[in-house]
């Protein structure tokens, strides 16, 4: 987490100066620490779903759950079945969904989401809610 504080001089923080027509409403000072500036979980967290779909396919997947290719190809009208089983696969790989092929013919595929891809939903959520306060910051200005 980067911590922001009011401009202070302290040991081992690095200050950046905001300028006197700087968008910064308050003309602060932010300092972020040292070790902050050398951390990528927020990055790392943001490669994991970044991608056009990732994020679509995970709230379809949670609408109802599980489900079946075809059901995902409907809802992502939009997207080639190629960029689908991509996008499903690296959801896979990266533990973020979970996929149960059943022994039959038709061969039937069902997604979910994992454990850990549960536990995204209310990120995404965040960063839809910080999206809308966003465009309406930028809309009125």
């Amino acid at each position: 987490m980067i911590a922001l504080k009011r401009c202070q001089s302290q040991v081992g923080k690095k200050t950046i100066h905001s300028m006197e027509n700087s968008t910064n409403p308050e003309n602060e000072c932010i300092t972020y620490s040292e070790k902050s500036e050398k951390n990528y979980d927020a990055l790392n967290t943001l490669q994991l779903i970044s991608g056009k779909w990732k994020i679509l396919i995970m709230k379809s997947i949670a609408k109802s759950c599980p489900k079946r290719f075809g059901e995902l190809r409907k809802d992502m009208d939009s997207m080639s079945q190629g960029t689908l089983t991509t996008q499903l696969r690296e959801l896979e790989e990266n533990g973020l969904i979970c996929r149960k092929i059943y022994a039959e013919v038709p061969p039937k595929v069902e997604y979910k989401l994992s454990n850990l891809g549960i536990t995204l939903l209310p990120i995404i959520s965040e960063l839809e809610n910080w999206w809308q306060d966003y465009s309406l910051c930028i809309k009125n200005k």
